[in-house]
């Protein structure tokens, strides 16, 4: 059985990309908390946080502050919310960062989230695009 983000990754399965690099790719959330939900992944398949090599580790969490800049900038949200399950909930079992977009009386409360949908692909896209907009370079 084949990793539902490995095929994100090659372009086998389609999704609104919102950050793609040399180690890590990010795309929204199909069934997001808010609209502008997304996940970095990176481009490896590696299941657990235990298994994320030293170089994976220590640079994935610069690219999640930078989508929550972005996010934040793009969606004008006061803030972001930024989980990682591993093993235990983690539907897919593929390493990723949930950057989930804030704002006060959103209806988040403890850890039973509503989930939202996008109306359409468009709509997504047009979300996707947004936030790219807002993304800061990567640092050399």
């Amino acid at each position: 059985m084949g990793c539902v983000f490995c095929d994100i990754v090659t372009g086998k399965l389609p999704a609104a990309r919102v950050l793609d690099e040399e180690a890590f790719i990010a795309f929204l959330d199909r069934k997001p908390l808010f609209h502008g939900h997304v996940l970095v992944i990176p481009r490896v398949h590696v299941a657990t946080m235990a298994a994320l090599p030293a170089d994976l580790a220590g640079t994935i969490f610069p690219v999640v502050q930078r989508m929550a800049r972005a996010i934040e900038l793009a969606l004008d949200t006061q803030g972001t919310f930024v989980a990682m399950n591993d093993r235990v909930s983690q539907s897919v079992p593929h390493v990723h960062a949930h950057v989930v977009p804030r704002r006060k009386g959103d209806g988040l409360k403890g850890f039973f989230w509503p989930r939202t949908k996008y109306g359409s692909d468009a709509e997504m896209d047009v979300v996707a695009a947004r936030i790219r907009a807002h993304l800061p370079p990567a640092p050399h």
